[in-house]
């Protein structure tokens, strides 16, 4: 029934658009092409085939929300809500932390040559071709500088969702993801240092400073997070033990909020990500007790949450950017999307064809191309904002992100269809 209405809804909402554009009654536009994206998401949702474009078509609603009314996504009871864009990142990527372990990062040990050819590929490629498009283009400066921040970036969380759902090498995906993720804030300064600072000025150590504090910390405090929802062990399933690290995590975040900021010296620039990673993991300690200890709720409770908080999140952060470049993508936008399609599509061919060249496998071949094809569109937004203090530089993540997700999701379903024989590394280890 609600499929139905959802698909109904859909439809009369595109039929009232075309009707409103003919007749010239532009005031109704808006509402009704917000309408039409949002309930397309809903029902996309609840469709078995349609389910991993639903993330991508609420992206599209929030755009046209802060295309059509941008005074929505500025300033809150005088709260200018650009402010948000690096905490949420940072939410983010503290989600991503929780879902890694150990054993993520001891894989390099296990295939480290596919984990080296993937993470050259990732950071010569990407970096590269995003230069060269943007020169192609004719981009603005700081426009074409975003274009190579997000070429310049680590690989992004939803290649994992990707290679998964394409049937490729999942643990090779995770690993990757996380390695290039430690690199980043060596790789990304240096990479943008040197590709885009002769368009505008790259402080090398003030990028470093922002990476370390924006993802590096929260995944850090993702790791332990980690700990907390999944170990065997008796403290972790015990309501006191639960109760005094969140305590804790309390404790050290207001210890470090009150330090005075001459005493940190360099490490003040990630005292902003050591609390809100203490606060996040507080708040972790004491929601288990809630869901498993008092009500006794599902183990994977964090599972169902986390990707309704990090979508949420991702479409905040695009509509806030989208409002403060209005008029600016009313006049590149159909460029940067282009520029996003090409960017994208050549990371996974020679993604692809860099890996057979190396000689890996064709799962592997497969992974390395969706790894490098999707960057962390999120971590290029908030350097953008927080380094380059640019919301120019900022559009270009906030374009080519959605379109990896389409893309992505596109090549997964096709490689699903054409299934590598033989079992899979996860399969291996979860048989072994």
């Amino acid at each position: 029934m609600a499929q139905r209405l959802t698909a109904f809804t859909c439809l009369l909402s595109a039929v009232a658009t075309l009707s409103a554009l003919l007749l010239g009654y532009t005031a109704f536009v808006g509402p009704l092409v917000i309408l039409f994206f949002a309930s397309l998401a809903l029902y996309c949702m609840g469709h078995r085939f349609l389910k991993s474009f639903a993330f991508t078509v609420w992206v599209f609603a929030f755009v046209a929300a802060s295309m059509f009314y941008p005074a929505l996504f500025g300033t809150w009871f005088k709260f200018d809500l650009k402010f948000l864009i690096v905490p949420l990142i940072q939410i983010i990527t503290f989600g991503m932390g929780t879902t890694l372990s150990a054993r993520d990062f001891e894989r390099v040990f296990a295939m480290p040559w596919p984990v080296f050819i993937g993470i050259l590929l990732q950071f010569s490629i990407m970096p590269l071709v995003g230069y060269s498009i943007a020169m192609l283009f004719g981009f603005d400066p700081e426009i074409a500088a975003g274009v190579i921040l997000i070429g310049s970036v680590s690989g992004g969380v939803a290649s994992n969702v990707m290679t998964y759902l394409a049937g490729a090498n999942v643990p090779l995906s995770v690993t990757m993801t996380a390695c290039s993720t430690l690199l980043s804030p060596l790789m990304t300064p240096f990479l943008m240092k040197t590709l885009a600072g002769k368009l505008i000025d790259v402080d090398f150590f003030a990028m470093m400073f922002s990476i370390f504090n924006m993802i590096i910390v929260p995944i850090v405090a993702g790791l332990i997070a980690n700990r907390i929802l999944y170990s065997q062990k008796r403290w972790a399933s015990k309501a006191g033990s639960l109760l005094l690290v969140s305590i804790a995590g309390v404790l050290l975040a207001v210890l470090t909020l009150s330090v005075p900021g001459g005493w940190l010296g360099a490490l003040e620039a990630i005292k902003a990500g050591t609390i809100l990673g203490l606060a996040l993991l507080s708040l972790i300690a004491l929601a288990k007790v809630v869901v498993r200890v008092v009500f006794k709720g599902p183990e994977n409770w964090m599972d169902k949450a986390l990707p309704i908080l990090s979508m949420s999140s991702i479409c905040l952060i695009i509509a806030i950017i989208t409002a403060r470049s209005r008029n600016e993508l009313l006049t590149v936008g159909f460029a940067l999307v282009t520029a996003g399609i090409v960017h994208n599509s050549i990371g996974y061919l020679l993604g692809y064809w860099g890996a057979r060249l190396a000689r890996l496998d064709e799962r592997a071949c497969r992974t390395v191309a969706i790894e490098v094809g999707m960057q962390n569109g999120g971590m290029a937004t908030g350097i953008a904002m927080d380094v380059l203090k640019s919301t120019s530089a900022a559009l270009a993540p906030a374009i080519f992100g959605p379109w990896m997700n389409i893309s992505g999701s596109v090549l997964a379903t096709w490689w699903r269809r054409k299934p590598v024989e033989g079992p899979s590394l996860s399969q291996i280890e979860s048989e072994g």
